[in-house]
């Protein structure tokens, strides 16, 4: 499911086979003095007292290297002949001295400015998949609850008025009903959608067990947004994590509702992705976009619970085949021309681009849970994101009996929403930090034991960063990017000569 996030703030891009690539915009700011602002050196030198701090990084490219600021995520590409140039008195960081000051409130506008807009609501704890890397607790899929027809309709009410109060006039926020499977409350969801339809944008994640054709002209018809999850191309590849409670896969059932969304725009497909599927990921690409599937997400394994550790690939191997799948999608699209967008790289690679063009929020710190989104859970409770659902520490309160503005300023949130990459070892010295933000907090907490710990694939976030440079190198960014995704964004400073 991709989750939106309002367009606060408008960043540019710039496309170019010139010497030198470079690319930061700005808008309206909100911020504070930085810690250069008490600094008594004058900012002269490059990488020393209050300067300029640039950090070359390798991106894996036969002619250009990469030029990048940590703290303001401020990128150039540069010809490997020319880097020494770059870096002594040219035009290159005169203009970046002259544009410092913006970017870094930008930036603190984008990661701390931002008020919630869309909200991941659970109607169920229940489901009728045990995949053994959900997640959410076993117990409570197996034995939890469903939200009654009457308080889901009351906390649609409450989340209308709270909406109504914090966001622009004629913006609609969003509402993903989420899971566990939220199908297995479908008579509650559906009512829901109906009666406030006019109030919100809706989207459902689901596995897509439940969906037969009525559902699904129910769907389509409203236009809601639909995220399905499969985990292969084939049901022997599907179906080893991904079966009901007594062990029977889905790959079929799954794959059949995909053929009857043929044509539907507003869907995706979400695939898990552990170290039993990740050799097939070039497959799985294929037989997506032989089946017009618009978007996907390749999703790395969440490794919150200790059943998806056991699932968890090494970085390093992952990352091979991942570049692989994103290699096939571009050649796909030169065979067909039509896109597979890979949402969760686009997204990485918008976030570069275009920072505030981001469409998911995981991939930046502190991410988007307690912030831009948040989560209720059957019951009504409160947390940052779904994905601490079922861990007691972090829930802020609850929906039927709590502010929701007196939620979002609990210490239950601000555990999320105060988690600064720059806190984070190695995180902290990162060049591409704020192109990664070191998701995810709950995975963090719980895999490695700390808020303040890296999650759990840093070297894949790498390679795709490294990978995403070098499209933007070669001028070969744009089919991975969604359609229109640029719309309102203008640029702010193009620099193409030493």
């Amino acid at each position: 499911m991709i989750l939106k996030t309002p367009p606060l703030l408008r960043r540019g891009f710039y496309q170019g086979a010139g010497e030198i690539h470079f690319m930061k915009k700005d808008k309206d700011m909100i911020g504070q003095k930085s810690a250069k602002d008490f600094v008594s050196s004058r900012g002269i030198y490059l990488n020393t007292g209050s300067g300029i701090n640039l950090q070359p990084v390798d991106i894996g490219h036969k002619d250009y290297v990469g030029l990048v600021s940590a703290d303001t995520a401020f990128w150039a590409l540069i010809k490997k002949e020319r880097l020494t140039e770059a870096l002594i008195n040219s035009s290159l960081l005169k203009e970046y001295r002259r544009k410092e000051g913006s970017f870094i409130k930008e930036m603190d506008s984008l990661r701390f400015g931002l008020r919630p807009s869309a909200v991941y609501f659970n109607p169920t704890d229940r489901c009728n998949l045990n995949c053994s890397y959900c997640y959410i607790p076993k117990e409570l899929r197996k034995n939890g609850k469903d939200m009654s027809l009457s308080r889901l309709l009351r906390a649609l009410e409450i989340l209308k008025a709270y909406f109504k109060s914090t966001m622009p006039k004629g913006k609609k926020p969003q509402i993903v009903f989420h899971g566990a499977e939220p199908m297995l409350n479908k008579k509650a969801v559906f009512s829901a959608i109906d009666k406030y339809g006019d109030d919100f944008h809706f989207g459902i994640q689901t596995n897509g067990t439940l969906l037969d054709g009525e559902a699904i002209d129910f769907l389509t018809s409203r236009q809601i947004s639909i995220g399905l999850s499969l985990d292969g191309h084939i049901s022997k590849v599907a179906d080893r994590l991904r079966k009901t409670w007594n062990g029977r896969g889905v790959f079929n059932e799954v794959t059949k509702v995909i053929k009857d969304l043929r044509g539907y725009r507003n869907y995706s497909v979400i695939c898990t992705i552990t170290k039993t599927n990740m050799a097939s990921l070039t497959k799985i690409v294929e037989s997506l976009h032989g089946l017009e599937v618009p978007v996907c997400m390749l999703n790395p394994v969440r490794c919150t619970m200790p059943g998806a550790r056991s699932s968890k690939p090494p970085d390093h191997h992952l990352a091979k085949y991942y570049l692989k799948a994103l290699d096939r999608t571009y050649a796909l699209f030169k065979e067909t021309g039509r896109r597979l967008v890979v949402a969760n790289f686009a997204n990485i690679l918008a976030g570069i681009i275009a920072p505030a063009a981001r469409r998911l929020m995981c991939d930046i710190s502190p991410c988007g849970g307690g912030r831009c989104f948040f989560a209720i859970s059957s019951s009504g409770d409160l947390f940052p994101c779904s994905e601490f659902i079922g861990l007691n520490k972090f829930k802020g309160g609850n929906i039927f009996k709590d502010n929701i503005d007196n939620v979002l300023k609990t210490r239950s949130f601000s555990l999320v929403t105060q988690r600064k990459i720059e806190n984070i070892q190695p995180c902290s010295y990162c060049a591409i930090r704020h192109f990664c933000g070191s998701p995810c907090p709950a995975e963090a907490h719980q895999m490695n034991g700390s808020m303040e710990k890296p999650g759990a694939f840093c070297e894949l976030y790498e390679e795709q960063v490294r990978y995403a440079l070098r499209l933007i190198a070669d001028g070969k960014e744009g089919p991975y990017l969604w359609d229109g995704w640029s719309k309102g964004l203008s640029t702010t400073l193009e620099i193409t000569e030493l």
